[in-house]
């Protein structure tokens, strides 16, 4: 009689076999606040070249965070954040880890005052891992961008323009045509698709008073130049402020692959974008020409 030796799981020559494994597909709760996959949080500081988490808050601008936790006895109160169900809270959460704002430790921002022990070591080796990717040219710091006076005027059309919809006022990252679909595709990859699209409702250039928020004291000037999107189907407004081409717009069960491109409006925050001439294509040329102020306002305020 034979024995038969215990299974150990590998070939006769005692390499191990190949294991085939299942992907999960990547889904989206309905009742989730923020329809963005975690590989459309993560990026790449511009600054320094470390990695950044963005998450959603609420009422404000995504926020990036430090991609690791920090012991809570290690970060001030003031600076304390964590995450729930995708969105960031700027307030621990009674644990003894806690989440850091990416700008307190960025090596390439001028560093706040204090910081702990803790927070220093880790911003100095982060420090060392920029100067580390410079070295290798894996990381290049970005220039400055122009001014705004111009490099939105060259054309006579805003390079970051000011969109009305929803009944608020958003600063766009790019001009009207090259903002471009945030969805993933069937390839999981961004879709290409802008959202502006031939057969679809456009909105109209118009001035309208530079305070959009009652209460807000009036700046001098005549008006400003808006993208007016309001007269548009509430169903329109919706895909431009999720920023989804027809086609995803059409299919709920899509995801974000990137974060949107919108920027809540601030007339004195964001003074350098206010425009006073409309920005007119004239048909069959390439070039393009303004049209100068005139004492009344088009469109609703």
């Amino acid at each position: 009689m034979y024995s038969t030796p215990a299974s150990t799981g590998r070939r006769w020559d005692g390499t191990r076999p190949l294991a085939h494994r299942h992907h999960r597909r990547l889904r989206v709760a309905p009742t989730s606040s923020s329809r963005l996959l975690r590989t459309g949080q993560s990026g790449r500081c511009t600054a320094c070249g470390n990695r950044v988490e963005w998450y959603d808050r609420i009422g404000h601008r995504p926020v990036g965070l430090h991609p690791n936790e920090l012991p809570t006895s290690t970060v001030p109160s003031a600076c304390r954040w964590h995450v729930s169900s995708g969105t960031a809270y700027p307030a621990g959460d009674g644990t003894a880890w806690c989440r850091i704002p990416h700008r307190l430790l960025c090596p390439g921002r001028e560093a706040p005052d204090p910081l702990t022990p803790h927070l220093a070591e880790l911003r100095r080796r982060l420090a060392l891992r920029t100067r580390r990717m410079i070295d290798t040219g894996a990381f290049t710091t970005t220039t400055a961008r122009p001014a705004a006076s111009e490099y939105q005027l060259a054309g006579c059309r805003p390079a970051r323009p000011v969109v009305q919809l929803l009944y608020g006022r958003y600063l766009a990252d790019r001009p009207v045509e090259d903002i471009q679909c945030v969805a993933q595709t069937r390839t999981r990859r961004r879709c290409t698709r802008p959202i502006l699209t031939p057969g679809t409702p456009a909105g109209t250039w118009t001035l309208m008073p530079t305070t959009a928020e009652r209460g807000q004291l009036a700046l001098p000037g005549t008006g400003m130049t808006v993208y007016d999107l309001t007269r548009l189907p509430y169903a329109e407004q919706l895909r431009w402020r999720t920023q989804h081409c027809p086609a995803h717009a059409a299919t709920p069960a899509a995801a974000d692959l990137a974060r949107t491109d919108w920027e809540i409006f601030d007339p004195l925050l964001h003074h350098q974008h206010i425009h006073p001439r409309l920005p007119l294509t004239t048909t069959g040329s390439q070039g393009q020409h303004c049209e100068q102020p005139n004492s009344s306002w088009t469109g609703e305020g």
